[in-house]
């Protein structure tokens, strides 16, 4: 079993009007893991209860194998870092430098070297106080200031919200190269699907405070895929993986599956042919408050994730 960098052991966090949880979910560590889910469904929230900026109701949540339920140890917190989705406004009168020096006092290994040159290729301007920079002005200083102690662990919420596209593509190649040449681990939520697609090795899948599961996103991808075939609708009803299916007419169905692979083999072997075969744009999903369609696949066939002890 891989070393977990976060594990949720049954946490429960009311929030206002919603709960979200139960929540039973261990993160590997060494990876990149996207934290999916529509607007509201509790990404943020499990995020900060990531950096114990919240507590969780019930549950406990462990950092590296142990569980700290009043206070993170100093040694954990200096291998954090983290841009939340809300920016801080204590540091808002100081500059760039002063900001940084500041922050630099908590983290041992703090590289100043490193801090510099990610300001220089993210173009932030020096001596600049941070209530005058630009939204994507600070979202930039904000990444390389939690990039700069080189943390084993890097929570990010929204990283390229106010971000220009210059910038974005500077963001995508700095976490590539961080996942090459140091030993961290990357936790982000997100709503782009590019960052999902060029970074994410894992996507976790969160609906209205409900987990969904933990899926490989290459199996996505790969496997989960829209079909048709000519033929009649039982035929579908028996294929594995199946999400959803529609009669397109007389002699026409097309059908989501997770395991296109394997449905292709099935129908070949009865003498169908599968047409058309394409991706199914599964994180359209975000966008039309479509994460229902996930909950067939969580209750008739958790194989297809790596985490999911608890879905409804």
């Amino acid at each position: 079993m891989e070393p977990s960098v976060i594990e949720f052991r049954n946490v429960h966090k009311r929030r206002r009007t919603k709960t979200i949880g139960p929540i039973n979910l261990t993160l590997p560590q060494g990876y990149i893991i996207a934290l999916v889910g529509p607007n509201g469904s509790g990404k943020s929230t499990l995020l900060n209860m990531m950096m114990q900026i919240v507590q969780p109701d019930e549950g406990e949540v462990a950092w590296f194998g142990n569980a700290y339920p009043k206070e993170l140890p100093v040694a954990i917190r200096q291998n954090m870092g983290f841009v939340p989705e809300q920016l801080s406004t204590e540091e808002l009168q100081m500059t760039v430098e002063a900001a940084a020096a500041f922050r630099a006092q908590w983290y041992d290994k703090w590289d100043g070297y490193f801090f510099d040159e990610l300001l220089s290729r993210f173009d932030v301007p020096r001596g600049l106080r941070l209530n005058k920079m630009s939204k994507g002005e600070r979202r930039k200083f904000e990444i390389a200031a939690a990039l700069a102690p080189r943390p084993k662990l890097l929570i990010l919420d929204e990283p390229s919200s106010g971000l220009d596209p210059f910038a974005w593509k500077l963001l995508i190649e700095q976490l590539h190269k961080i996942m090459k040449s140091m030993d961290t681990t990357i936790i982000l939520s997100t709503h782009v699907v590019d960052e999902i697609r060029r970074l994410a090795d894992y996507v976790v899948l969160i609906h209205h405070g409900k987990l969904l599961g933990m899926v490989e996103k290459d199996s996505l991808l790969d496997n989960w895929k829209e079909c048709w075939i000519q033929g009649d609708a039982s035929i579908v009803n028996e294929l594995p993986g199946i999400i959803s299916s529609k009669q397109e007419s007389a002699h026409s169905i097309s059908f989501i599956t997770t395991e296109c692979l394997e449905v292709e083999k099935i129908l070949a072997s009865a003498g169908y042919h599968l047409s058309r075969p394409v991706p199914w744009n599964w994180m359209k999903c975000l966008d039309y408050g479509l994460m229902d369609t996930f909950l067939p696949v969580c209750r008739t066939r958790r194989g297809v994730f790596i985490s999911c002890n608890d879905c409804n």
